[in-house]
């Protein structure tokens, strides 16, 4: 039997709160700076205390939250090579916090930390425009997946662990970050490799959906959190951004960044 409003019965609750969030965050993002910065530690404070509330702990959550949050605004005011040891903070708290799940809490809140430094540097770095890039990379393949998913729907791409994903959702968001990468080659002036680093891109930020939904299956639990309605908590909303970061500050390492056009 289909459940009430059936499979596009949360799609209004998702529109309307994903809209605010997307206007609040654009025009912060817009702004950049220190508003930036504090957006992306307030945002990181809070997954750090979905994911230690999701793995058992109880009042000591709120003050991992706090530590963390702290500690990467003060890596974003930091160079490079003496903000990144701050990253490991909330896993090293942890260990004396939380009495399970602590290996689990320390891989993930070391990601959502490297994500939000990645974030910071980012905008920082290479200004409004790629972080516009990296965002509708992020969203768009998000919500290519959703309608693609439910419109065609189809083999599910990793049932166990996520068994809403379908395999054509996870192509129409490939698909889709090639669009996006070629709007911006127009736009930038960026070379053809964007397109290989956009599809890379989305396939990160799917990555780190599915290793979200890991930890709640593994929790028992459905959403990270309540605090959005249609779309649950933080972490459920900004996992594939978490993915996407994490990547892109890895590749930055590797390859140039932007992708320079061909002579």
């Amino acid at each position: 039997m289909t459940p009430a409003g059936g499979r596009w019965g949360d799609l209004t609750a998702r529109l309307a709160s994903g809209g605010i969030v997307a206007a609040v965050g654009l025009a912060i993002v817009w702004i950049g700076g220190f508003s930036f910065h504090l957006l992306v530690c307030v945002v990181s404070a809070i997954m750090i205390w979905e994911l230690a509330r999701m793995l058992g702990a109880g009042r000591e959550a709120h003050w991992l939250a706090l530590g963390a949050g702290v500690a990467l605004l003060v890596a974003g005011e930091l160079p490079p090579g003496l903000a990144l040891p701050l990253v490991f903070l909330p896993a090293l708290f942890a260990a004396g916090q939380i009495e399970k799940n602590r290996t689990i809490f320390g891989i993930y809140s070391v990601m959502i930390m490297l994500a939000g430094y990645g974030l910071m540097a980012l905008r920082d770095d290479f200004g409004f425009i790629w972080m516009l890039w990296l965002a509708l990379i992020v969203i768009g393949s998000d919500i290519a997946g959703y309608f693609a998913g439910r419109l065609i729907g189809g083999p599910k791409f990793w049932p166990k662990i996520s068994p809403k994903k379908t395999w054509a959702g996870t192509i129409a968001g490939w698909i889709t970050a090639a669009i996006i990468a070629l709007i911006f080659m127009r736009v930038t002036g960026a070379g053809v490799e964007l397109v290989g680093l956009s599809i890379a891109i989305a396939m990160a930020g799917q990555f780190g959906d599915i290793a979200e939904s890991a930890v709640k299956r593994k929790c028992a639990v459905k959403d990270s959190s309540s605090l959005i309605p249609g779309h649950g908590g933080l972490f459920d909303r900004f996992d594939a951004m978490l993915g996407a970061s994490v990547f892109l500050l890895l590749v930055e390492q590797i390859v140039d960044f932007p992708p320079a056009p061909l002579l």
